[in-house]
């Protein structure tokens, strides 16, 4: 909010808000708040609900200077649960890390805020209130948009909607099933696939915002998303996607619960970009991956020569290379995907380019992923994730690992796990660079590279201010096609031996096991 109080001195005085339910007297305190400052206009969802990919587009839509988002993210939501508050700058993009850094410096020395009481706005009403306020010369407006109309627009603009909709609704269609998990994508998922493409209206479930996410976490994952899950099972529907709190994460299944896991979707995206009426007009420029995210994009990028940019967890570093024009498409193995056609990751955009490929190939998700590990080799991957942990303890583990993999003792070090021998090529605590303005981002996770490309990567996030998550990424990589149905569990079950052995978490915390698997 005080950011807005500098932004608006040397920019136009726009602003946008957004509220995904949590925490209406949050969300009511900071348009009063924002009215004393110098913000000439104020734009705000429909009952204060938008996405988080809306609010990025109506950003640039309106060249606003900023917004701010009040969200869970995929995390559990309600009184008792997990607060968020985002600001995106001009681009519609996550604050870069000194944005947020001013920002904190600056909340360091506060010591009062000011609101204006009586300010009373209608968010169910569409249109323009204005409120004459005695600190201004001019009145302060407040515009409550619809909360999908400009959106769908972009899309409409993106994606051959016909195809899509003949998909659905045609003589060859498929049944889909769509889980908004009670996050803000409901209006979304029933304006769009259900009104605008025809999909029936009971394909869609949970799409009822509820500020408590209906007592679940709102984390599209296997662990989570298990009402979608068990009907994708039964085999009566062909395509099921589920997205988290906001709308920027997704996850999709074919048909008997085929699961196609968030990196293996970027790197079949990236290979069927030429699906998209968007990207045959603009053309590939690069693509873009966390560390994280398994390589398996690399493979595709390097068939169609253009390069790829390894970035760590984070939007915001996606958001520069875009505005630089070098990237095109960008992704994390957190089920975030997106291009540049915002400045954030975007679930319905990702879910639309699957469809668009159905429609496209007229094969179903399970044909399209094996005929994509026959041309590029399968890449096993998992994540397991810790959760909740005494930041202290997760603290000591990552310092503890690194001093013990960057040791010059470490390299060319060999693991025998059963049949299995790895020998370690080389590791590090990963450095990034940012080809646009040379900032250097340090200790953004630890990795092993074994000499056969597989993969170990440790990496702790906080999960709140009072909790920390630390999680551990499995790859391996396996060309031939007669290797290719094999559980993930079970390819990778050395490496994880070999990552909980150097790491010994459960010893140190406690723990038999993660708290989820993906």
């Amino acid at each position: 909010i005080f950011l807005c109080k500098r932004i608006c001195s040397i920019a136009e005085v726009y602003l946008f808000c957004t509220y995904i339910p949590l925490c209406m007297c949050v969300y009511i305190l900071i348009f009063k708040n924002l009215a004393l400052f110098r913000i000439g206009r104020l734009v705000i969802g429909q009952n204060g609900i938008l996405s988080t990919p809306a609010v990025s587009c109506i950003i640039r839509k309106i060249k606003a200077a900023g917004g701010i988002i009040l969200t869970a993210s995929h995390s559990p939501g309600g009184p008792g649960g997990e607060f968020g508050v985002k600001f995106e700058v001009a681009n519609g993009g996550p604050a870069p890390d000194m944005v947020s850094e001013k920002i904190y410096q600056i909340s360091k020395t506060l010591e009062e805020y000011a609101i204006c009481p009586d300010l009373r706005v209608d968010l169910s009403r569409l249109g323009r209130q204005e409120f004459d306020l005695e600190n201004k010369f001019k009145p302060f407006r407040v515009e409550i948009v619809d909360s999908v109309e400009i959106y769908l627009n972009l899309l409409r603009s993106i994606f051959d909607f016909n195809a899509i909709r003949n998909l659905l609704t045609g003589p060859n269609q498929i049944k889909i099933r769509i889980d908004a998990m009670n996050g803000v994508m409901g209006p979304y998922v029933r304006r769009i696939l259900c009104d605008e493409l025809g999909a029936p209206a009971n394909s869609a479930i949970n799409c009822v915002p509820l500020e408590d996410f209906g007592g679940q976490p709102p984390d599209p994952n296997l662990t989570y998303a298990t009402a979608l899950l068990e009907a994708m099972k039964g085999g009566e529907y062909g395509f099921g996607a589920a997205f988290d709190a906001d709308g920027d994460r997704y996850m999709i299944l074919g048909q008997n619960g085929f699961f196609v896991n968030a990196s293996d979707s970027l790197a079949i995206i990236a290979a069927n970009l030429s699906c998209i009426p968007y990207f045959c007009q603009m053309g590939v420029r690069g693509f873009g991956r966390s560390m994280p995210t398994s390589t398996a994009l690399d493979k595709v990028a390097k068939v169609m020569k253009v390069p790829v940019y390894e970035t760590p967890a984070g939007w915001r570093y996606f958001s520069n290379l875009m505005d630089s024009g070098r990237c095109s498409l960008c992704g994390e193995e957190s089920f975030g995907t997106g291009s540049d056609h915002l400045r954030e990751k975007d679930g319905l955009w990702a879910v639309l380019v699957w469809l668009s490929i159905l429609a496209a190939r007229k094969q179903s998700v399970e044909d399209i992923v094996r005929d994509h590990w026959a041309k590029f080799g399968r890449h096993y991957y998992c994540r397991f994730d810790y959760e909740a942990l005494e930041p202290r303890t997760a603290y000591f583990i990552m310092r503890d690992l690194e001093a013990l993999i960057t040791d010059k003792s470490f390299s060319h070090q060999q693991f025998a796990v059963g049949n299995n021998i790895y020998t370690v090529e080389r590791t590090d605590s990963f450095e990034y660079i940012d080809p646009v303005d040379g900032t250097v981002t340090k200790r953004q996770g630890l990795r092993i590279i074994f000499s056969d490309a597989s993969r170990l990567i440790f990496r702790m996030s906080a999960s709140s201010h009072v909790r920390a998550t630390l999680r551990i990424y499995a790859e391996s990589y396996e060309k031939d096609p007669s290797q290719h149905n094999k559980e993930p569990q079970a390819v990778l079950s050395p490496l994880i031996a070999i990552a909980l052995k150097i790491s010994q978490i459960h010893e140190r915390t406690g723990r038999k096991g993660p708290t989820v698997i993906t």
